[in-house]
């Protein structure tokens, strides 16, 4: 499908899915980190007409990334006038929460946690507005190496780019006239002191972790089979204990 139709899709799928709500869903309440996938998703809300909360949650954030995210959410307000902005800072919420649990301290622990928080944050907010939570996860990450932090059963309400991969996003951000910084910021996920990227962290690049998905004879195909293989329990259903009649 062409990009520009593509657009138009997505945008029509999120107001399908909210006219199909028993009760209408009044909001879409979205978290802007800086990055391609939050920016995509939410000028896509935008677009409906919806009343659209776009919040920005900086936890310890780097200047660069958190300067992204509050230029997006300026740009998404002055280009739709069914956009609220708000920056919400949770440092001292997590700064509690790290003391508080000082005796199991773990940094991979704790970088879900900020995740966590944000998610928290965004559930009140929509809660608050009679709304719900939209997702910001692509295909690879959500299908394919499971590069996302698991929330249990309170993850997200709907997820507009699941079926995108990231060279998707990018094509659309273009499409979209999402800041050329941010389509050309290097992919992160925000959790961590150091910023270290998607990249690092993967040890794969999204073309390459895209290509090994869908070929099974790619060079990249074991590292990647071997990165889903740890994140699988985050992309089934929660387990649960069936108890015979």
């Amino acid at each position: 499908m062409e990009v520009s139709k593509k657009t138009i899709f997505i945008k029509n799928w999120i107001l399908s899915y909210v006219n199909s709500m028993p009760k209408k869903a009044q909001s879409l309440v979205i978290g802007v980190s800086g990055g391609i996938d939050s920016a995509v998703t939410s000028t896509l809300c935008a677009m409906t007409g919806i009343k659209t909360i776009a919040l920005c949650m900086p936890i310890k954030q780097i200047s660069s990334q958190h300067e992204l995210s509050l230029k997006h959410n300026e740009w998404l307000k002055e280009k739709f006038k069914n956009v609220e902005i708000y920056t919400i800072e949770l440092d001292d919420v997590y700064k509690s929460f790290q003391t508080k649990l000082s005796k199991f301290d773990n940094n991979h622990g704790m970088a879900n946690s900020r995740a966590r928080i944000r998610m928290t944050t965004l559930y009140q907010v929509a809660s608050a507005n009679n709304g719900i939570v939209v997702g910001t996860g692509n295909k690879v990450e959500d299908f394919g190496v499971g590069f996302f932090t698991k929330y249990g059963d309170g993850g997200v309400d709907i997820s507009p780019i699941a079926d995108c991969t990231k060279t998707e996003v990018w094509e659309l951000g273009k499409e979209l006239k999402i800041f050329e910084e941010i389509v050309k910021a290097q992919p992160t996920d925000g959790l961590w002191d150091d910023g270290r990227t998607d990249v690092s962290q993967l040890g794969l690049t999204y073309q390459e972790a895209e290509e090994a998905m869908f070929n099974l004879k790619s060079k990249n195909r074991s590292k990647y089979e071997e990165i889903r293989k740890l994140n699988l329990h985050k992309m089934e259903s929660i387990p649960v204990c069936k108890i015979p009649k």
